[in-house]
């Protein structure tokens, strides 16, 4: 089942709903739960709005099962009652849950397309990951397949699927390739200026219902600003929506 944006919750858009699940297009910069900066957080967000439109006494069960780095917006899934939670952490943790990005680096890539493989190791004192000799204790494998899908003298737009789920990973693994995100300031402070936003986008998420077993898929574009708007509509349309 392809998603539309059939409404919008606020500056919320809704990509999908029933009574198991709630789809959304998450809003860049809103941290996906509650975190130390105090800052409203998506999973409040979305849990008071289930709350208003649908007249629920007491507290409303939404479950996360996935996350998005809080400057990252996009296609992004909740349960809505624990058996779905629980059925979508078993596609995720079983990698049958697709996830697909559109990222704009800086400069060119090696190869059009290909396979990126590293081990990647997380210092949680600073939230900052890097790239280690593969049997570094602690240090976890992380894949992930890219195409470049438009380039321009400064900047590539690439596709990429996450075969595995490790933190900053796209941008980590892109930013050893040579090819940092445009706008992070975490892993390209050397290329970005400070201010910009981060051109990562959750733009395909896609897994099979957890209690109809249909396939769901999610799909959010990116706005169309700079850097996104230097290509085409056609060229995400052709690209990402031709994926299913």
């Amino acid at each position: 089942m392809m998603s539309e944006h059939s409404q919008t919750m606020g500056d919320i858009p809704i990509l999908f709903e029933d009574n198991h699940l709630l789809g959304i297009t998450k809003p860049v910069n809103v941290p996906t739960q509650e975190d130390a900066s105090g800052d409203p957080d998506l999973l409040t967000l979305l849990k008071q709005d289930l709350k208003e439109r649908y007249n629920k006494p007491g507290n409303v069960y939404l479950g996360l099962v996935h996350r998005l780095d809080r400057p990252v917006g996009g296609a992004m899934i909740f349960a809505k009652t624990s058996k779905a939670a629980s059925r979508l952490s078993e596609t995720v943790r079983g990698r049958h849950f697709r996830k697909i990005y559109a990222a704009v680096v800086h400069g060119k890539l090696p190869a059009q397309q290909g396979t990126l493989k590293h081990t990647l190791l997380k210092d949680a004192r600073t939230n900052t990951v890097t790239v280690v000799p593969k049997g570094t204790a602690g240090g976890k494998d992380a894949v992930l397949d890219y195409r470049v899908i438009g380039e321009t003298d400064r900047y590539s737009l690439v596709h990429i699927e996450l075969h595995t789920g490790r933190s900053h990973q796209i941008r980590v693994q892109m930013k050893e390739m040579g090819c940092p995100l445009f706008g992070d300031q975490k892993y390209g402070a050397g290329v970005n200026k400070p201010g910009q936003q981060i051109a990562l986008w959750s733009a395909i998420a896609a897994f099979p219902h957890p209690v109809t077993k249909e396939e769901i898929v999610l799909q959010s574009l990116p706005p169309r600003e700079f850097p996104w708007a230097e290509w085409p509509a056609a060229v995400y349309d052709n690209v990402f929506k031709a994926e299913h």
